[in-house]
C-alpha cells in the first residue's frame, strides 16, 4: 500500500514539474532570444491593433454631414468639420477640400497622397512582426543544433552512463524547435489579421475619396449652371 502511495506521489511531483517554466529552462540559452521575439510580437500586435482600431473608427453621421454641407455649398464649414474630426478619412477629405478650385486631377492627387500617408502610418512596424515570423524558426533550429551538440558531446564522457544527461540535450533541441515554430505561428496570424484590417481601411478610403470627387464635380456643375443661368 505504501509503495503505491509513493508511486502516486512521485507521479504527482513529476506532473507539477512539467510546466512552461520548466520547459523554458530545459530549452537552453537560445530560449532567451525566442522569448524576446515573443514579447516584441505581442507588444506590436496590441499596439498596432489599438492604433488601427482607433484611426479607422468613424462617426456614422460624419459622411452624411459632409455630404449635406457640400450639397449646400458650405465648403468652409465642411473643411472645419473635417479638422475637428480626428481620424484618417477626415484628414484625407480636408486635404481634398483644401484644394477646391484647382483642377479635379490635383484634388484627386491630394486625396490619394494623404490616403497613402495615413495607410503608411497604420502599416508602421508591421514589417517587424513579419520578420519575427521568419526569424523565430531560425532560432528554434539553432536551438536544435546546440541541443544535439550538447547531447553528442557527452558521448565518450563519463556522463554516458547516465541516459538522462544525453536525453537532456535532445530535449533542449526539441523544445527550442517547438517554441521557435510556435512563436512564428503566433506572429504570423496577427500579421495577417492586421493586414486584412488595413486592406479594409484602404478600400474605405478609396470609396470615400471617389464619393468626394463626385460631389465636387456635381458642385462645380451646379455652379456653372447657376452662372450660365444668371447670364
Amino acid at each position: 500500500m505504501s509503495s503505491i502511495l509513493n508511486l502516486i506521489l512521485l507521479q504527482a511531483t513529476a506532473q507539477e514539474e512539467f510546466t512552461i517554466l520548466s520547459l523554458l529552462e530545459k530549452g537552453g540559452y537560445v530560449m532567451y532570444p525566442i522569448l524576446f521575439l515573443f514579447s516584441v510580437a505581442v507588444f506590436l500586435f496590441i499596439e498596432r491593433y489599438l492604433y488601427i482600431r482607433k484611426t479607422t473608427k468613424i462617426d456614422e453621421n460624419f459622411l452624411h454631414n459632409i455630404n449635406e454641407l457640400l450639397l449646400a455649398g458650405n465648403i468652409q464649414a465642411a473643411v472645419t468639420y473635417c479638422k475637428n474630426s480626428k481620424f484618417p478619412i477626415a484628414n484625407m477629405l480636408e486635404r481634398g477640400l483644401g484644394r477646391l478650385g484647382s483642377p479635379i486631377r490635383e484634388i484627386e492627387s491630394a486625396i490619394e497622397n494623404k490616403a497613402k500617408l495615413e495607410i503608411y502610418n497604420m502599416e508602421k512596424n508591421l514589417g517587424i512582426l513579419s520578420s519575427i515570423a521568419r526569424i523565430a524558426p531560425m532560432f528554434g533550429f539553432l536551438g536544435t543544433v546546440t541541443g544535439m551538440i550538447h547531447a553528442f558531446g557527452l558521448l565518450g564522457a563519463s556522463e554516458l552512463g547516465a541516459p538522462t544527461a544525453i536525453t537532456g540535450g535532445i530535449a533542449e533541441a526539441l523544445i527550442a524547435t517547438a517554441f521557435g515554430l510556435l512563436i512564428a505561428m503566433i506572429s504570423l496570424l496577427p500579421f495577417n489579421y492586421l493586414n486584412t484590417q488595413l486592406e479594409a481601411a484602404r478600400q474605405e478610403m478609396e470609396n470615400v475619396g471617389a464619393h468626394l470627387e463626385l460631389l465636387l464635380l456635381k458642385s462645380e456643375k451646379d455652379a456653372l449652371q447657376k452662372t450660365s443661368g444668371g447670364l
